[in-house]
C-alpha cells in the first residue's frame, strides 16, 4: 500500500515538498504488495507464501492553526491492489479517527476537518487497511502511520516568575551579578527559530545590563551610590525567532535596590554647640543632647558618643540613645554656681560598625566642642550632713535634747535659716525642733521595747523665701535600759514519767528578756530560796541561758498525785539585775519503757491493757445480758417451787431461802414452823428429783412416832445431824484430777518449779513482746529489775 502527502510545511519548504512528492511518486507510487495465495489440491498440504512488501512511507504531516474553510488535505492511501474500480475499501482507525482526520474509503484521500494545536497534541498514530469491498476480507495487513502537528511560531515568550524584586550592594563592582532571569516559549524548540529566545533591556541603562543568551542581568556602572539613587526599575525583553524581525516578544519588569553599605562617616552640622545648665539640675539628669549626622541606614549609621577633652569630664558624662542615635549629656556631681560658672567638652561621634573596604572614604568619626553655661540660681538651704543619726535613752525625761541639725544658704545673700519638722498625719510626734537653732528635743517619755528607732525628717527654709526648701532625715535611736525582768521563753507542758529515776532530766526551759541584749543574757536559773527544799525536783542552770528539771526521787504514781508545781526564779544580766519567779506544772504519766508518753490520765488504765472503746462496750453489753438471763432463770425457778403447805389460808413464817452453793447448816430450805411444832402434820419426806437417794430411810409412822417423842430442838438436831450424813444433799464431793500440767503451751510453763534460773537471773524483757495486754505486767516485773540492779 502506497502512502503519499503532499502537504508543505511552510512557503519556504514548498520546493522540498514538490521534490518529495515526485520523488515517491518516481519510485513508491507503484509498489506492490503481493497477497498470500492459496492453492487446495486434493491430496496435497496447503501451501503459504510469504508477502512481499513494499516501502511504505508512514509519516504524513499536517500544519497547527489551519484556519482555512475547506478541511486541510493531509495525504492519501493507496493500496497495490486497487485497480481503481472501486473494488478497494480504504478504512482509517486510531486516534482522532472518524472526528478530526476522515478518510475518503474510495480514493483514500485523508482530510484534517478541525484546527490543530501542537502545544497540545504534537502527534496522532493511525492504522489503515484496504478490504475488498465485495467480501470485506483484508487485502493487506493492517498498517500503522503517524500524522505530526507541524509546528508554527504562534507563541510568544513568557517571563512566568516575573515581576523581580532584588537587591545588590550599592558601590558593587561593574559586571556584578544581579539576577538572572529566564522566559519560556512554548513552540517546538527542535524545528527552526520559534523557541530560540534572544533577551535584550528595554529600559534600566547605563545602570544595568543584561545577557542575550543566558538572562543574567549585571550592573553596567562602578560604584553606584544608595544615597544619590536606591531604586531602579528595569525592564526586560525575550523575543523569539532568535530576534529576527517578525518574531514574538514578551517583557517583566526587575525591581532592583541598592542596600546600604557603611561608605558614609558621621559628621555634626557644627563644629560649636553652646548649652544653659542651672546650677539646680539634679545629679544623674539628663541637661542637654548633641547629635552627628550619618547618611548611611541601619548598623552602619549606629555611633557612640564620648567626651574626649574638656575641664567638665568629671562633672558630665554621655550616653548614646540607640533609637534617635543621639548623645545624651547627663550631670554626674551637682552644680555651683558661686564656684565655677562655665564648663568646656570636647565630644566625638564614632561608627561602630566599620568596613575596611572603605577606609579610604576618610577616618568614620566627628568630633565638635561643646561650652556649657552654668545659671545662677536662688537655692534651697544646703544641710551640713546628708543624714543625721542621733540617740537618746528610753525613760528619759520630757525636754531631753537629743541633738542638732545645721543647714545655712548657699547662696552669696546668706539668709537666716527656719527649722521645722515634717511631720505626715499618721505620725507619732514625739520629738520638737527649735525653729532657730536646730535642737531636737523629746516630747514624750520613750519606751525602747515599744519604738526602738525613729526616723524623722526636718526641713529649712530661707527667711526671704519659705516657699524654698530642703530636707534632711534625722534617725533617731533609742537606747536600752534595764526596766524589763526576764520571763519564760513560753508555755511548757513538763511531763515526768511514773518510771522515772532520780537525776533524770524531764525538760530543758529558756527565758526570753524584752530589754537590749546588754541587759538581757546571761539569765540565771535557780530555786526560790525562801521555799524549802523540793523533795520531788530540782533545778541545774546550764549556763547557756537554759536550765534543765532534773527528777529527785524514785517513781511517781499518778493515782497518788497526779500534777505537782515547782517555782523558780530568773534573773538577767542587766545592771542593776532584774528577777522574776514563775511556778511550772509538771504532770505525772505513764510512759514506755522507751520513754514515750503512753497516758496521763488516771482512768485510762483499761486502755493500757489494749482494749480500745468499742471493745470496752462489747464488754459490758455482754455483762448486761448474761445478769438479764440470770435474773430471768431465778424468776422462773421461783414460779415453779411448790409451797409446804397446800392450804392458801394457811399463814406461816418462812426462811429466806439462798442460793448460795453451802451445804450443812448453811442449806437452807423453807421450813413450816408449824410444821416443826406439830410433826403429826408434816407431809411425807421429799427427795431430791435430780439424784437417787441410796439410804433406806424409816418407814412414816416410825418418824412420825419419833417425832411426838422428841421436842422441836432436838428434832432440828436430828435433821441436821441426817442431813450432813446424807450423800444425796448439797454439798457434793467432786475429784478432779489432772494428769499432766499440759504441752505446746507459746509461754512454757508459768511454774516455778524444777526452773534452771533463779529469781535473779530471770529476764522478764520478753513480756513487752507479748502484746498490749502484757504491757502492764511488763512495766511492773522492768521496774522490779531495775530497783533488784539499783
Amino acid at each position: 500500500m502506497k502512502i503519499t502527502s503532499t502537504s508543505c510545511i511552510c512557503p519556504v519548504l514548498v520546493c522540498l515538498c514538490f521534490v518529495q512528492r515526485c520523488y515517491g511518486t518516481a519510485h513508491h507510487s507503484s509498489i506492490k504488495v503481493t497477497r498470500n495465495q492459496t492453492k487446495h489440491i486434493e491430496g496435497e498440504t496447503e501451501v503459504h507464501h510469504r508477502p512481499k512488501r513494499g516501502w511504505v512511507w508512514n509519516q504524513f504531516f499536517v500544519l497547527e492553526e489551519h484556519m482555512g474553510p475547506d478541511p486541510q488535505y493531509v495525504g492519501k492511501l493507496h493500496s497495490n491492489s486497487d485497480k481503481g474500480d472501486g473494488s478497494v475499501k480504504y478504512i482509517l482507525t486510531g486516534e482522532g479517527a472518524g472526528t478530526i482526520f476522515i478518510i475518503d474509503d474510495t480514493t483514500g484521500d485523508i482530510h484534517s476537518t478541525k484546527s490543530l494545536d501542537r502545544e497540545q497534541k504534537t502527534h496522532y498514530v493511525l492504522h489503515a487497511q484496504a478490504i475488498d469491498r465485495r467480501t470485506n476480507k483484508p487485502l493487506e495487513p493492517e498498517s500503522e502511520f503517524i500524522i505530526k502537528v507541524q509546528d508554527i511560531n504562534d507563541n510568544a515568550p513568557k517571563f512566568t516568575d516575573g515581576p523581580y524584586i532584588v537587591t545588590v550592594p550599592e558601590m558593587s563592582d561593574m559586571g556584578t551579578s544581579v539576577l538572572q532571569v529566564t522566559a519560556t516559549d512554548a513552540d517546538d524548540p527542535t524545528y527552526g527559530n520559534s523557541a530560540r529566545v534572544v533577551y535584550s533591556i528595554l529600559q534600566g541603562q547605563p545602570y544595568f545590563s543584561v545577557d542575550p543568551k543566558t538572562g543574567v542581568i549585571r550592573t553596567a556602572l562602578h560604584n553606584m551610590d544608595r544615597e544619590a539613587r536606591e531604586h531602579y526599575s528595569v525592564v526586560i525583553q525575550a523575543k523569539d525567532m532568535a530576534g529576527q524581525v517578525g518574531g514574538l516578544s514578551g517583557s517583566t519588569t526587575v525591581n532592583i535596590t541598592l542596600t546600604d553599605v557603611n561608605d558614609n562617616p558621621p559628621r555634626f552640622p557644627q563644629k560649636h554647640y553652646q548649652l544653659y545648665v542651672p546650677e539646680s539640675a539634679q545629679v544623674g539628669s539628663a541637661v542637654g543632647k548633641i547629635k552627628a549626622n550619618d547618611a548611611d541606614t541601619g548598623s552602619n549609621a549606629d555611633m557612640t558618643y564620648s567626651i574626649i577633652n574638656g575641664d567638665g569630664i568629671g562633672i558630665f558624662s554621655i550616653s548614646t540613645d540607640k533609637e534617635t542615635r543621639e548623645g545624651i549629656l547627663s550631670l554626674k556631681k551637682p552644680l555651683n554656681y558661686e564656684k565655677k560658672k562655665s564648663y568646656t567638652l570636647t565630644i566625638e561621634g564614632a561608627n561602630t560598625h566599620l568596613d575596611f573596604r572603605f577606609s579610604h572614604l576618610g577616618p568614620f568619626k566627628d568630633a565638635t566642642m561643646l561650652k556649657i553655661i552654668v545659671g545662677d540660681v536662688d537655692e534651697p538651704p544646703l544641710f551640713s550632713m546628708p543624714s543625721y543619726v542621733m540617740e537618746v535613752y528610753e525613760n528619759a525625761k520630757i525636754g531631753t535634747v537629743v541633738g542638732t541639725v545645721l543647714a545655712q544658704d548657699p547662696d552669696s545673700a546668706n539668709s537666716l535659716v527656719r527649722y521645722f519638722i515634717d511631720y505626715s498625719a499618721e505620725d507619732d510626734r514625739c520629738f520638737n525642733i527649735d525653729a532657730n537653732t536646730g535642737t531636737i528635743r523629746t516630747t514624750k517619755v520613750l519606751d525602747r521595747e515599744e519604738t526602738p528607732w525613729y526616723n524623722i525628717t526636718v526641713a529649712a527654709s530661707e527667711n526671704d523665701n519659705p516657699g524654698l526648701l530642703s530636707h534632711v532625715t534625722v534617725g533617731i535611736r533609742v537606747l536600752d535600759v534595764n526596766d524589763n525582768p526576764p520571763e519564760l521563753a513560753r508555755e511548757y507542758d513538763i511531763v515526768v514519767c511514773e518510771n522515772s529515776k532520780p537525776g533524770q532530766v524531764i525538760h530543758t526551759i529558756s527565758a526570753t528578756d524584752r530589754d537590749d541584749f546588754a541587759n538581757g543574757p546571761r539569765f540565771n536559773f535557780f530555786l526560790d530560796e525562801r521555799l524549802s527544799v523540793n523533795p520531788n525536783f530540782t533545778l541545774k542552770d546550764n549556763e547557756d541561758n537554759t536550765a534543765s528539771i532534773l527528777t529527785r526521787r524514785r517513781r511517781f504514781s499518778r493515782t497518788i498525785q497526779d500534777v505537782y508545781y515547782l517555782p523558780i526564779m530568773i534573773s538577767d544580766g542587766g545592771i542593776p539585775s532584774l528577777s522574776s519567779s514563775s511556778t511550772l506544772t509538771v504532770r505525772v504519766c505513764a510512759c514506755e519503757r522507751d520513754g514515750r508518753v503512753r497516758t496521763c490520765h488516771a482512768e485510762a488504765f483499761l486502755s493500757s491493757a489494749g482494749l480500745s472503746t468499742g471493745a470496752l462496750i462489747a464488754i459490758l453489753l455482754c455483762v448486761v445480758i448474761l445478769l438479764a438471763i440470770v435474773v430471768l432463770f431465778i424468776t422462773l425457778r421461783r414460779s415453779k417451787k411448790e409451797p409446804l403447805i397446800i392450804s392458801e389460808e394457811d399463814v406461816r413464817e418462812n426462811v429466806v431461802t439462798y442460793d448460795d452453793e453451802g451445804g450443812g447448816e448453811e442449806d437452807t430450805e423453807a421450813f413450816d414452823i408449824t410444821a416443826l411444832r406439830n410433826p403429826s402434820a408434816a407431809e411425807e419426806l421429799k427427795y431430791r428429783r435430780d439424784i437417787r437417794p441410796e439410804v433406806k430411810l424409816t418407814p412414816r409412822h416410825q418418824t412420825l412416832s419419833t417425832l411426838e417423842s422428841i421436842d422441836v430442838q432436838e428434832f432440828i438436831k436430828q435433821k441436821l445431824v441426817e442431813a450432813d450424813l446424807d450423800p444425796s444433799v448439797p454439798p457434793y464431793d467432786s475429784l478432779q484430777t489432772y494428769a499432766y500440767e499440759g504441752q505446746r503451751s507459746e509461754a512454757g510453763s508459768i511454774s516455778s518449779l524444777d526452773s534452771a534460773t533463779t529469781q535473779s537471773d530471770q529476764d522478764y524483757h520478753y513480756l513487752g513482746d507479748w502484746g498490749p495486754e502484757f504491757k502492764k505486767l511488763a512495766e511492773l516485773y522492768g521496774e522490779i529489775e531495775s530497783e533488784r540492779t539499783t
